[in-house]
């Protein structure tokens, strides 16, 4: 089994040096950080690259942003799926929201020493957001119905990208139920299909047009 950064080089080969260092350094600096304040389960952190960056590149398998997308992570935690995103997508901008400030502030020091200049972070709730975005992203906030129902003020009309603009969450387990409402709309791809850890054999990338 590949384990720790070269996991991200596996499935990434053709990242540049410098997005390599980047990657490196997120175990460092959420190790440091997950001693203070605990932003993902302790028994947990030794599994950060395949449980929480790759995880989180999976939305990469529904969509490749194009340069010049705005894209906010609602939810965030420690900087998830927003950071891993904002290191693969140097020319896309990140805006990572919470509403738990501790977390917000341990993605803002993250993202600050990976030298993410396309990261910005706001301690608030979702319904408190006013900007307009291209695309909203999250992992397993909250039951679909309830996320489109928060977000749908946040994206903008003017379209730039391959999908219209809209939610793409990070999910896992039995979606039937949350999808129906969504189905005529939703595509969804099996992160199974590209990643070849069992951890993601029940792991999905949803999208719903908004």
């Amino acid at each position: 089994m590949i384990i720790g950064v070269e996991v991200i080089r596996h499935y990434y080969p053709a990242l540049s040096e410098r997005q390599i260092r980047q990657f490196t350094l997120l175990n460092e600096l959420y190790s440091d950080w997950n001693a203070k304040i605990n932003v993902i389960s302790r028994k947990d952190i030794e599994n950060l690259y395949v449980h929480h960056v790759l995880h989180s590149l999976g939305i990469e398998k529904m969509i490749r942003f194009k340069a010049d997308t705005s894209v906010m992570d609602v939810g965030t935690g420690g900087g998830f799926p927003g950071i891993p995103l904002a290191i693969l997508f140097p020319e896309v901008s990140f805006y990572l929201i919470d509403s738990v400030g501790k977390k917000i502030k341990v993605a803002q020091a993250v993202a600050d020493a990976a030298g993410l200049t396309n990261v910005a972070t706001r301690h608030c709730r979702v319904e408190e957001e006013k900007g307009k975005f291209d695309f909203i992203v999250s992992r397993a906030v909250m039951p679909l119905p309830q996320l489109v129902a928060r977000v749908k003020k946040n994206v903008r009309r003017e379209q730039c990208n391959a999908l219209p603009n809209g939610l793409i969450c990070l999910k896992g387990g039995d979606l039937q139920s949350e999808i129906a409402p969504f189905r005529s709309q939703a595509l969804d791809v099996d992160l199974s299909d590209y990643f070849k850890e069992p951890f993601f054999d029940t792991k999905k990338v949803i999208y719903i047009p908004l």
